[in-house]
């Protein structure tokens, strides 16, 4: 964090300072390292195993907040008699298919409950799904695919639908309550194990474990802070999911100095995901409609009808966000323009749509401040299907790779690719800096930050905003009386945002405007209990309803936080409602009292008969907290007075997830698809329901591989910015950092004849790659399953442009992903190193095909143009 975020983590050494402990767990010795009370270096890709551990630790003690875990989590709830755990199947779960590689979830329901699955899918159950009986006759198996691909995301802010009160034991004991099954689950991850797994010395993982619990329940709080290299593993979902459990158990969730921070790669990465640059949600984590499922606006929103929790008003978020689109044109009576979305027909994920490209199926393509052909895992893979476009559209500061591969990308000088063979029509059209134009930040706490032009952008720069709207404006008058019906959805299109200064630059006050809704009288709303599903709201994004309360932008709020409470509710504004803290009912017992007054936060004030404190309420203001909904209440009303977690579908937060998630109801260890050793859990090397994309442009290292036998980590620099495009052309960044580089032990550049600050190649199935030596004690061999396992780190800022120049470390990498939202495994891989520098030209394609022959792999050679089939699973 001190590295990647030194701004952020300004607020990590005030809290030290005011006597926290700072615990830091990373492959790395690093800048965070020597400001940590405690450094705890363990294996890349063996993060559950530890966290595991961490779960077992307090289980095995009765170390849980035991209250709070009982009454705000799924913990009482009783399971399915069928459902078989991991322990039972040799590192599977109940449901699994080995032929498809997929779960059905029915196994892993409530006991005479259904869950809905579909993973955040307010629809009919989808094949293979909890209640679905199969395919009806006709009905193609693609549409299987449709349901399976890249769903997770759109769980957004809450769970499932959950169809009935689950029968629940609280006084923990019954065999197939989810306590006991979680108790199981972790039983064989002691700290004996994590040692094995993550190289932890027992005495050192105990040091944490202690530390943990003794600074978690009433009194106190802990905090889990992650780097996004955390999503980038083929069980990303699982860590991030085990570190909840953890936190739900020790009730460390929906309180002051507890909940889990995730430390973004950008400063509005929370924000693009929000408002989604992703292909599956819309605003709001609204799923994306699908073909073959969501005919009308009912058929989309009817799961959500009448569900518990505020997603039972999916439909109010709906329509509003319909209304915010196509204005007067969406009315009850052609269903608020729904036919106008378009629909998910499979996985448009980024990675499956680069295999497309290298098969010529996919004509056009922008890049709007990304480098793929430096930035992705395999970044070979990225090049070729750039190459393989009718037409390219990079919007960015400068020529980044992914704009001149066809000139220089290294597949110019292998022979791989032909200059002259590449039809790919580029258009460079350059962008303004974020000090350059007005616009908002959503950072990690869902906090967003207004920020002001300062100086106009130079020569042809322009903003994002400008782009988008002069394009469609463009768009709209060239379709301008067009009779065919699929023109109407861009004509109908709301689009009449007022324009200032010398380049019509659109004001960026009034989008934020039309994100944040109005109401009938075209005002601004103060939040999304004010919408409605009768066409009388718009608003661009329920979550960020209300930032423009009282037509004022609240995100434009800069109060110093020397003036405020540590709240500092007048700094900006967090989405939802200003609310600092999600789930800030769990801040008090169930009776609405304080867990503690050390801890006190939001409480039941029974003399203002109102919830109280220094945020906002997660909850509605005047419920008590004996509250008990009568039957057939819907949505926020029919949550309890305790029920804390407001947007999953029973109103607790879960430590077992019966439905939505495709590997798995818990946490498990599986080694990283490319790992030296075997997995000392399961049978079950690897997670069995990843997704792989095969050809010869993405050959995998063979787990367990002689010919592979180290593993490697990517990482960034302070003095660097992602896949470089904004840094290595600086002279003053250049100097601090000024050559590609790897980091070795001591131990391993002995094995080797590695030199410090001579040349290395690195060499994968996919490339091979040179880089600068650091010898450094930073990087520390581990003992693991009974071998010795040496780690090589890499920054990933360089690529072939700017002051600096040298090899991406993303060439090393294949693309295998996370099956719940398509993130590739990028934090760890298997890699040769050797002394020297790689070979150039054709030699280097031959190089690295004689790799491939010594550790069993298929060819990697392509065809004219870079173009291999994709292939199918085997």
């Amino acid at each position: 964090m001190a590295e990647a975020h030194p701004v952020g983590f300004q607020w990590v050494m005030e809290a030290k300072a005011r006597g926290a402990t700072v615990i830091h767990v990373d492959p790395r010795f690093t800048r965070t390292s020597a400001l940590a009370d405690l450094h705890v270096p363990l294996r890349a890709g063996s993060d559950i195993a530890f966290l595991g551990g961490l779960i077992n630790y307090v289980l095995q003690h009765e170390l849980e907040f035991r209250e709070y875990v009982v009454a705000y989590t799924n913990a009482a709830a009783i399971l399915r008699e069928d459902f078989q755990d991991t322990e039972d199947l040799g590192g599977l779960f109940s449901g699994y298919d080995p032929e498809k590689g997929q779960y059905d979830e029915t196994t892993w329901q409530y006991e005479g409950v259904e869950v809905t699955a579909a993973a955040g899918q307010r629809q009919s159950p989808k094949p293979g799904a909890s209640g679905a009986a199969g395919n009806e006759p006709g009905q193609e198996e693609s549409d299987a695919e449709e349901h399976d691909q890249g769903t997770s995301e759109q769980a957004g802010s809450g769970g499932l639908p959950v169809g009935g009160k689950p029968r629940r034991d609280e006084t923990l004991q019954h065999p197939r309550c989810v306590f006991q099954v979680l108790k199981g689950h972790y039983a064989r991850y002691t700290p004996e194990m994590v040692h094995e797994v993550c190289g932890i010395e027992p005495r050192l993982f105990l040091k944490v474990a202690k530390a943990l619990t003794r600074n978690s329940g009433r009194e106190r709080t802990s905090a889990f802070v992650y780097s996004v290299g955390w999503t980038h593993h083929t069980v990303g979902v699982q860590y991030i999911r085990a570190a909840s459990v953890l936190q739900a158990l020790l009730g460390n969730m929906g309180r002051p100095g507890g909940g889990i921070l995730a430390l973004r790669g950008h400063a509005s990465i929370q924000g693009s995901t929000d408002i989604p640059t992703l292909y599956n949600i819309l605003p709001g984590y609204i799923p994306m409609p699908h073909a073959q499922e969501d005919r009308d606006l009912d058929d989309f929103v009817a799961e959500a009808a009448g569900t518990v929790g505020y997603w039972g008003n999916m439909k109010k978020y709906a329509v509003s966000l319909l209304k915010a689109w196509w204005g007067d044109a969406a009315q009850p009576d052609n269903d608020f323009c729904f036919d106008y979305l378009p629909r998910l027909t499979g996985d448009h994920s980024s990675y499956q749509t680069i295999a497309q490209q290298i098969q010529g199926t996919v004509p056009g393509y922008f890049l709007v401040g990304e480098n793929p052909a430096v930035g992705h895992a395999n970044a070979k893979m990225a090049r070729l299907g750039l190459a393989n476009l009718e037409w390219l559209v990079v919007r960015d500061l400068q020529l980044i790779e992914s704009a001149t591969f066809w000139e220089n990308g290294p597949e110019i000088e292998t022979g791989e690719l032909n200059t002259e063979e590449i039809g790919t029509e580029i258009f460079f059209l350059p962008a303004a800096a974020h000090v350059e134009k007005d616009g908002s930040f959503t950072n990690t706490q869902r906090l967003l930050q207004w920020h002001s032009q300062a100086l106009q952008p130079p020569g042809d720069c322009r903003s994002d905003l400008w782009f988008y709207f002069h394009l469609g404006r463009i768009i709209q008058e060239k379709l301008a009386g067009s009779p065919d019906p699929r023109d109407r959805p861009i004509l109908d299109l709301t689009w009449d945002y007022p324009t200032h200064g010398p380049v019509d630059e659109p004001s960026a006050h009034a989008v934020l405007r039309e994100i944040s809704g109005t109401g009938p009288d075209g005002t601004a709303v103060d939040g999304y209990t004010a919408l409605k599903d009768d066409g009388s709201t718009s608003c661009g994004c329920w979550i960020y309803s209300g930032v423009f309360a009282d037509e004022v932008n609240q995100a434009n709020r800069k109060k110093p936080h020397t003036e405020q409470d540590l709240v500092a509710a007048e700094w900006g504004w967090a989405w939802p409602m200003n609310r600092r803290i999600l789930y800030n009912r769990a801040s008090a017992d169930p009776d609405g009292k304080p867990w503690s007054e050390r801890k006190k936060y939001v409480y039941w004030d029974e003399d203002a008969g109102r919830w109280s404190g220094p945020d906002v309420p997660d909850f509605q203001a005047t419920k008590r907290p004996d509250h008990v909904p009568p039957e057939g209440a819907q949505a926020e009303d029919a949550l309890g007075g305790a029920d804390p977690f407001i947007m999953q579908g029973d109103g607790k937060a879960w430590l077992f997830v019966p439905a939505g998630l495709a590997d798995g109801p818990m946490p498990t260890h599986y080694e990283p698809a490319e790992s030296p050793v075997p997995n000392p859990l399961y049978e079950r090397q690897a997670n069995p329901a990843r997704k792989e994309l095969r050809g010869a442009w993405n050959r995998a290292n063979p787990a367990m591989n002689d010919v592979f036998p180290f593993v490697f980590t990517t990482y960034r620099l302070t003095e660097h910015h992602t896949a470089g495009g904004m840094s290595r052309s600086l002279e003053y960044l250049a100097e601090l950092q000024p050559e590609f580089f790897c980091e070795v032990s001591p131990e391993l550049a002995e094995e080797r004849g590695l030199e410090h600050m001579g040349w290395a190649t690195l060499v994968s199935t996919r490339s091979a790659i040179e880089a600068r030596v650091l010898v450094t004690e930073r990087m520390r061999p581990l003992r693991i399953a009974g071998r010795e396992v040496h780690q090589v780190g890499i920054p990933y800022h360089w690529g072939q442009n700017g002051i600096t120049t040298g090899d991406s470390a993303n060439e090393l990498l294949g693309v295998v992903m996370d099956p719940n939202v398509h993130i590739q495994e990028s934090k760890v891989a298997t890699c040769d190193i050797r002394p020297g520098r790689r070979p150039r030209g054709p030699a280097l394609v031959e190089f690295v095909e004689g790799y491939r022959r010594r550790a069993g792999v298929e060819s990697g050679l392509l065809g004219p143009n870079g173009r291999a089939p994709i292939e199918e699973r085997s």
